[in-house]
This record gives C-alpha cells, structure tokens and sequence, in this order.
C-alpha cells in the first residue's frame, strides 16, 4: 500500500469560497464527483463532503476553502487506487485584484489529454504556467492549445464579450469547465466558441473567473489594452451572487 497521490499525482480538489451550504457547492461536488467516476476512484457522499468542510471552518464563513481527495492503494502504477483520505484546507480569502494584466503562455497543452478537464492534484503544467507569467510581470498565463486555440489560464475560465454577445472558449479545446461559469450560464446568453488570438484581441471587454475571485475584468493581454465596463461588470457580479447565496442554511 502507499499513497498514490504522492508517488502518481492520483488525487482531486475543489477550490470554494465558503459561504455555507449553497447550489454553488453542490457544483463543485458534482464535479468532484464525476472527475472520481471518470478515474475510477472512490469517493464521499456529498453529507462527507459537506460534514468534512463545516467541521474544518468551524462552521464559520467567507473563508477559502480546498476540499482534497488523496488516493492510496497498489504501487504497480496499473491498478487503481482502493481507499482515499481527504484533507480540507482552510484560510481567509485574499484580496481580489481589480483587474489584471495577462500573457499568453508559451505552454501548450493538447485537448486530448484528459487531466485538462479534471481538477486533479496532478498540477505542475498550471504552476508551470503561473511562475512563468509572474516572472514576466502578469499576473497569469493564458494557455493555448495544438490548434492554438485559447483554453484558459493556470486557474481561471475566460470570458469574452463582443459586438453585445458574451463568448467563452468551448469545454472541447481543452480546459476545466468552472462552477462559476456554470452558474453564470444559466442567467447569461453566453456561447461556447473555438477561440483564437484574433478574436481575443478584438474582444470590447475580457473577464477571468474562478470560485475565488468569482470575476475579474482584463486590462491588457501582452500590450493589447481593454476597457473595463463597470455596469456589466456589476450585473455579473450581482449574478454570482444570488446564485452563491441561494439555497443557504
């Protein structure tokens, strides 16, 4: 038996701003959920999950949170793990930037490679891309992928609006789908395209997002300056947060 997570990278997480028990949560244990499914991995119930963050935060709120599921088992690297530990991080949340100047990586990724589409602890091409991005000044990487087609960037899903039209690059280049996206998508006519450079430089505004940050609007790409719409931007905000506090106990 050793750990699986050290010596193979086999493990998975969720990043959560914690407000308590919410819909957003719920995404980001379904998606837990069907990375573990895709694996072949064990998992918890979502009442694990839930019970493993309220008993790591004290229950208290507005603190980030990382839900970690850390596999062992055989150490033939064929077989599949059989047991899991979690570990819940928990720290107050940092400041969320303004806007943010970003680069366009020198580090590709394939949209075939399926831990592009899972949030596993198998990490190094995300920090890779972040050092490189912070050592030139920015403040992340956009990744692009073979087709040199726009993924996202180390840690946030990109949005683009256009002409009245909100765009974001589609699941199938290559990059995780977020829980915030997700949940802006319902309320928002937003398009799922194959995205290139051009386009991207031609964009009126351009957001990131996370669970973290939740939205934060773009102010240059490699010396390409962008507007900032502070109404759209305030209405996406306020999307996010009725979706983040509903349904909270």
């Amino acid at each position: 038996m050793i750990f699986r997570a050290l010596y193979y990278g086999e493990g998975l997480f969720e990043t959560i701003k914690w407000l308590g028990e919410n819909y957003k949560l719920t995404k980001h244990y379904q998606r837990l959920k069907r990375s573990a499914e895709f694996f072949g991995y064990p998992y918890p119930s979502y009442e694990e999950f839930l019970n493993k963050i309220i008993e790591a935060t004290g229950n208290n709120r507005n603190l980030y949170v990382k839900f970690l599921l850390l596999y062992s088992g055989s150490d033939y690297y064929g077989d599949f793990p059989d047991s899991y530990k979690t570990d819940v991080i928990v720290k107050p949340l940092p400041e969320t930037p303004k806007s943010v100047k970003l680069c366009i990586s020198d580090m590709r990724r394939h949209s075939k490679n399926p831990i592009f589409y899972h949030k596993t602890t198998n990490y190094l091409f995300n920090v890779l891309v972040k050092r490189k991005a912070k050592k030139r000044g920015f403040f992340d990487g956009i990744v692009l992928n073979e087709k040199d087609l726009i993924t996202e960037t180390s840690s946030a899903n990109i949005l683009i609006y256009k002409g009245g039209k909100f765009i974001t690059p589609a699941r199938e280049s290559g990059l995780l789908w977020g829980t915030t996206i997700d949940i802006i998508r319902e309320d928002l006519n937003i398009s799922e395209e194959k995205i290139d450079c051009n386009l991207l430089y031609s964009a009126d505004y351009v957001f990131i997002l996370n669970s973290i940050v939740e939205i934060v609007p773009v102010e240059e790409i490699e010396g390409k300056k962008y507007r900032v719409d502070n109404l759209l931007l305030s209405e996406i905000k306020e999307i996010i947060e009725k979706k983040s506090n509903s349904n909270t106990r």
